[in-house]
């Protein structure tokens, strides 16, 4: 975290305050107990193309409020979503919410902790 500005840090708690978050090492439980559950990750194109977890969308950041809804719009639809920690994450999630969707969840640890847990590709 000592990396981010103090500002940021300020956003990102803010938006962690309204959001469900969970670790990383509790995805693969969740996803499994939750079978219309979609995977997405928020990164920059080219931090997915690099490598994601097996089976995640790819929406990233920058265009998840204006693309969302035409990939999923039922609100109602379990959306885990990852960044490379946890911090972008949280702010596309907490503006998800702002929109309506229910279901919205932030894994915090994101990219550097689930590669290290679950099927990358």
């Amino acid at each position: 975290m000592s990396g981010h500005s103090h500002n940021f840090l300020k956003l990102v708690n803010d938006a962690r305050s309204r959001v469900r978050e969970i670790p990383a090492r509790a995805l693969a439980a969740e996803l499994g107990a939750v079978p219309n559950a979609k995977l997405i990750d928020v990164r920059e194109e080219s931090e997915y193309a690099a490598g994601h977890i097996k089976g995640a969308e790819h929406i990233g950041k920058g265009v998840i409020e204006r693309d969302i809804e035409s990939r999923h719009p039922d609100k109602s639809t379990p959306l885990y979503l990852y960044c490379g920690g946890g911090f972008r994450s949280a702010l596309a999630a907490d503006n998800l919410k702002k929109m309506g969707y229910d279901n919205v969840v932030n894994i915090d640890g994101g990219w550097r902790e689930l590669k290290d847990l679950l099927p990358v590709e």
